[in-house]
């Protein structure tokens, strides 16, 4: 691998080198690189790379090893982690290789085990994040002789399983838990069956909240036993909450969400995505006394009474996601916007919204469009070339767009859409453009032997675009064939397999992230 490329421009490029030039260039091999370069080298590898390259040669072994490439690991093989077969294997490498410089690890539950946590608590005093995956345990071990767990977590992450339950365990660990300011409690909702007899209440929320005076974010994700009572206890103690995730928390009814806004002055941002909320419980919160400028209900049914009622009274938005709200409506679209509830804002979600009709979103990206940098609005069969032709002008600041309708012979799309002025549009006016995804079907695209030309536009003029998703088909093809031409690699995807979100433009995403 030679260092060195003469340029066309190099007054001697057209003489012949001379054998001593010659050696020197021959000798030049990655072999001379330094290590500090190689190290920055190795650190864009995956760890399963890392083994790989550690094989090459006693220097490269060393620098693979090197503690300061293994300041984050993940050893669950399904999450595309390391897989590590024995607990005295995992007890060697926090020894040698992981010690003081890890920061971030994942363990299944067939790792952890009191030794391991031992070690972790031992001898990585920077341990700031941990992942405890017990989802798929048929049974814990012991921990009875647990007395040791890392102090200083700022995040810490459980993946519960549906029976096993996690007091034993627990119990041993909650004095280690103050520091925390993240948690994650991850439910087991995918994997459960519709209409389970028997749900186990599998850990003590009542219990943990006594033990972290100092959370900021909480996510419950799916998990099948929570319900108000948990999130009342939960703001008993918790006073500096400023996230709230509740996504596919089916019990939650928003009873407790009365207490939680009076409790919890500095909550922002509050996610519902497929809860049960219900508007009488909805209603009777003093969301005028909140701060709360991120939002999501998509996928709850509230009325058009209640929505208008909460929407009005919180005070504005910067997030507001709405997908499958059938009953957000142009009047209460309008209203907030004459009472200037989206001055700030940044990212709206208003996909398979019936009662929302073309005019009035037309209407309010001609307003607001210019400082969205995110929109998702699919689902919407009445939305097709025209109307994208009208607004993406607006869309100036737009990072992440969503836009299209899947099985168009379901809605009954009446007309083809000719998708090149669309992709000509986001090249002329998106060019901060980083995600973009058109849902249209094959049958309902149409495009010609020009439309690569379309494409070169696009792939040129936005050059941040790290996803193009398209419904699988002809046109997918020709484009993904095209970034490929180019060495773009990994940009162009389909709906099959990716689903692109707004969620990223949430202030906290990278504490909400999991798995």
């Amino acid at each position: 691998m030679h260092l060195t490329m003469a340029t066309e421009e190099d007054p001697h490029h057209h003489h012949h080198h001379s054998p001593h030039h010659e050696a020197i260039l021959s000798s030049l091999t990655i072999h001379k690189l330094p290590d500090k370069l190689l190290l920055h080298i190795f650190s864009f590898l995956k760890h399963q790379e890392l083994g790989k390259v550690a094989r090459v040669c006693k220097k490269w072994r060393l620098l693979a090893y090197d503690p300061r490439l293994w300041k984050s690991v993940s050893l669950r093989p399904e999450y595309g982690g390391l897989h590590v077969h024995y607990v005295d294997a995992l007890l060697t490498l926090i020894g040698i290789r992981f010690g003081a410089t890890m920061k971030y690890i994942e363990l299944p539950c067939e790792l952890i085990t009191s030794p391991v946590l031992h070690d972790l608590a031992n001898k990585c005093p920077n341990l700031a994040y941990m992942t405890l995956d017990f989802a798929n345990a048929m049974q814990l071990h012991d921990f009875n002789d647990l007395n040791a767990f890392p102090c200083n977590l700022r995040s810490l992450c459980i993946c519960l399983s549906e029976v096993i339950f996690l007091e034993g365990f627990m119990r041993r660990i909650y004095s280690c838990l103050s520091s925390l300011e993240v948690l994650h409690l991850i439910g087991t909702f995918e994997m459960s069956m519709e209409a389970e007899e028997d749900i186990y209440e599998v850990i003590n929320i009542g219990k943990i909240k006594a033990h972290t005076p100092n959370l900021r974010i909480v996510n419950m994700y799916g998990i099948t036993f929570i319900d108000d009572s948990h999130i009342e206890l939960l703001t008993s103690n918790c006073i500096h909450i400023e996230t709230l995730a509740l996504n596919f928390c089916l019990r939650v009814k928003g009873s407790s969400f009365k207490s939680l806004v009076q409790r919890c002055k500095k909550l922002k941002t509050l996610l519902l995505q497929h809860t049960g909320v219900e508007d009488h419980h909805m209603m009777a919160v003093p969301w005028e006394t909140s701060i709360i400028s991120e939002l999501d209900l998509t996928s709850t049914e509230l009325s058009t009474e209640c929505l208008e009622n909460i929407l009005l009274r919180m005070p504005g938005f910067t997030f507001l996601a709405l997908g499958y709200c059938e009953f957000f409506s142009d009047r209460i679209l309008d209203h907030l916007s004459q009472k200037g509830k989206f001055n700030n804002l940044k990212a709206l979600d208003i996909s398979h919204t019936h009662a929302l009709s073309e005019n009035a979103i037309y209407q309010f990206l001609q307003s607001h469009g210019h400082h969205l940098t995110g929109l998702m609005c699919c689902g919407k069969p009445k939305l097709t070339e025209n109307f994208w032709l009208n607004v993406i002008g607006f869309l100036t600041s737009i990072r992440i767009c969503v836009l299209g309708t899947a099985n168009g012979w379901f809605l009954r799309i009446q007309s083809k859409v000719h998708i090149d002025q669309v992709i000509e549009g986001f090249a002329q006016n998106c060019s901060r453009l980083e995600r973009l995804e058109i849902q249209w079907d094959p049958d309902t695209i149409r495009f010609s032997d020009k439309s690569n030309k379309f494409v070169d536009h696009i792939r040129l003029r936005c050059p941040h675009l790290k996803s193009l998703t398209l419904s699988d088909g002809e046109y997918y093809e020709m484009v993904k064939s095209n970034f490929e031409r180019a060495d773009r690699l990994k940009v162009v995807r389909t709906t099959t397999n990716y689903c692109t979100s707004i969620v990223s433009l949430l202030n906290c995403y990278k504490d909400l992230l999991f798995n």
